[in-house]
């Protein structure tokens, strides 16, 4: 006789992620559109089809939700950081600089921008970026570290050239953003961008 499986009802761990999932969506698009200060926990919550009530079990309040939101913008940039980075020669110093080229490319996005260069030092702060970010600064150090392992650079201070190369790429990403003409500064960006990974490459 064929056996009937009965529906299970959500668990609570499960009602739980859904709604965190949907705050983040709502929150997400609102802080790209409108900006942090101009958003409202009320909207996110109306945009969520939630209540405040739900929204305050799993957060403090507004900049305790942005920078959850701002967590996974990073963890997203990461991923395509990473994905360029695997896509390319493994462990050489074209496949760091095709890295770094995506992930100027994807600050281009409006969206991107407003979350992640525009509101974020203002709501998190420097240092609460760096905590964050710091993932971020050890996918690039280890980029580095195989590029002068395998002879393609110089054996330079692999934690100094990171924080050179990284704090450059964050410099012209905020110059992109605020630019009149983003895409002429991000073209002059990559072009410098290229000229300095190729000047390091040659200097071996």
């Amino acid at each position: 006789m064929p056996t009937t499986r009965t529906r299970t009802r959500p668990t609570q761990r499960e009602r739980s992620d859904s709604t965190i999932e949907e705050l983040l969506r709502a929150a997400r698009a609102l802080f790209a559109e409108r900006g942090y200060n101009a958003t409202s926990l009320d909207a996110v919550v109306e945009a969520a089809h939630l209540t405040k009530g739900a929204l305050y079990h799993h957060f403090s309040g507004k900049q305790h939700l942005f920078r959850a939101v701002y967590e996974r913008e990073q963890a997203r940039l990461s991923h395509i950081v990473a994905e360029a980075y695997l896509d390319a020669q493994p462990d050489s110093w074209e496949a760091v600089f095709v890295g770094a080229k995506a992930f100027l490319v994807e600050v281009l996005a409006p969206d991107v921008q407003r979350i992640n260069l525009l509101d974020a030092p203002g709501a998190l702060g420097t240092e609460e970026m760096r905590e964050i970010n710091s993932g971020c600064m050890k996918m690039m150090e280890e980029g580095v570290r195989r590029a002068t392992e395998s002879g393609a650079i110089a054996p330079y201070s692999v934690t100094a050239l990171t924080h050179l190369l990284y704090g450059g790429l964050c410099e012209t990403a905020m110059a992109v953003a605020r630019a009149e003409d983003q895409q002429q500064a991000l073209d002059a960006g990559i072009t410098e961008l290229r000229g300095l990974f190729d000047a390091l490459a040659a200097a071996r």
